[in-house]
């Protein structure tokens, strides 16, 4: 990529942008910058329309909406799980969309861990999204087990990204689990899920991801990698709206496994309303499912994810990278004054679908930006994410983010804010 900070450059790259008819799909806002997606994703017109679709089977069949219908509801998480399973590189029968980001964690903990003799530890990471740690604590509780003694928190170095060789050498023999993210929500940071699932089963320890910052950015492949189980939420880069219901991949050579948290629809579709008092559960990753479906917050995913099969992953990754490598060309030409510091991975490799820039005036910066149409991320203390996001963000969104960024900084426009967070950040 050139060295070039001209509006007719960003014109250009957009202009041989392969994805850029997606664009329109989307319901980017007039005059605004959204550079948000990596919390959560813009709404779709087939997103839409799709929510509308089942909300007009509802109001046409009511109950008979289970069975009747173009998208019958009793088998809607299977048809979006066929739908997913290619962005996580696994079979139809290993995905299930259901649940929450939380939620499934805790079905797959619940589940996977199982402490026996002195294999009672569970390893995670200092740098992993709160939510992951409440529910791993929580879990370790329910079993009796001090938090303090069975938690091992693998530390970083910087306080930004994670040495994949201190993961390793934290998996000593009293590990029962691991539980990990495979791109850091801070710094944007990708793990090498490959190697470090390789070195946690040459130690017989079971491992997990959570794909929340990466399913829809960043490729997987998790039958190919041998990782256990992944959960992660639909509302982010795949654009499945607030609250989205989530997902999660068993691998299958767990089949059979008994879940840790028992639903009715965990069954197996064939006995289901059969009503006995023994579950027969389903025999793939629909046994991980609990509660009846969220036919409405699963809705939207049917239009978004029409979009990811057309336009394909790698397709999506290679746009991806190059609006963050262009973001950071820019932000390193233009911005070398204002004492950003890129703490995200510069590597290809290693860096997800989005930047992470810290500041010391970062909380109130971020709200200078949204004053001035440019939708970011503030992460406490001192970080701002900024997600171009692939299927709607244009380069030219880029080069006028970093414009308008410039002259917050050169005119101190962010000093009329005070320097702390909002309620939701």
């Amino acid at each position: 990529m050139e060295r070039n900070t001209s509006l007719d450059y960003a014109q250009k790259l957009d202009e041989q942008d392969t994805l850029r008819m997606y664009r329109h799909e989307f319901y980017v806002q007039p005059n605004t910058i959204y550079m948000d997606g990596n919390s959560l994703g813009l709404l779709s017109k087939r997103a839409e329309n799709s929510v509308l679709t089942l909300l007009d089977s509802w109001k046409e069949y009511g109950i008979d909406g289970w069975t009747k219908g173009q998208y019958p509801w009793f088998y809607f998480p299977e048809l979006l799980s066929e739908m997913c399973a290619p962005l996580v590189g696994a079979s139809k029968d290993e995905v299930i969309i259901t649940g929450s980001t939380t939620a499934n964690l805790h079905q797959l903990v619940a589940s996977f861990y199982r402490p026996e003799g002195k294999r009672t530890k569970i390893v995670v990471d200092e740098l992993n999204f709160p939510s992951d740690i409440y529910a791993i604590s929580s879990q370790l509780s329910l079993h009796g087990l001090d938090v303090k003694d069975h938690m091992i928190m693998v530390k970083s170095r910087d306080g930004y990204t994670l040495e994949e060789e201190d993961i390793i050498n934290a998996l000593t023999d009293d590990v029962a689990l691991i539980v990990l993210p495979s791109v850091l929500y801070r710094s944007g940071q990708v793990l090498d899920i490959q190697l470090l699932t390789e070195a946690a089963h040459k130690r017989n320890i079971i491992i997990g991801f959570d794909l929340c910052h990466s399913i829809g950015s960043v490729p997987h492949e998790l039958d190919k990698w041998d990782v256990d189980f992944a959960f992660w939420c639909n509302y982010k880069h795949l654009n499945g709206g607030p609250g989205a219901t989530g997902g999660l991949y068993v691998n299958r050579k767990h089949f059979g496994r008994k879940p840790g948290l028992a639903g009715w629809f965990g069954s197996d579709k064939e006995k289901q309303f059969d009503m006995s008092t023994q579950m027969v559960p389903a025999a793939d990753a629909g046994a991980y499912q609990i509660g009846t479906p969220h036919i409405l917050s699963s809705a939207p995913l049917l239009g978004s994810l029409e979009m990811f099969q057309e336009a394909g992953m790698e397709a999506i990754r290679e746009k991806s990278l190059r609006l963050t490598d262009y973001l950071m060309m820019l932000i390193d030409l233009e911005l070398g004054e204002y004492n950003f510091v890129i703490s995200n991975p510069r590597e290809s490799e290693k860096r997800g679908g989005h930047i992470f820039l810290v500041h010391e005036e970062a909380a109130r910066i971020c709200k200078a930006l949204k004053e001035h149409q440019v939708i970011p991320d503030f992460r406490s203390p001192n970080g701002i994410r900024l997600a171009p996001v692939a299927l709607y963000n244009s380069f030219e969104d880029v080069w006028n983010t970093v414009q308008i960024l410039k002259r917050i900084m050169e005119e101190e426009l962010y000093r009329k804010y005070e320097n702390k967070r909002d309620v939701v950040a």
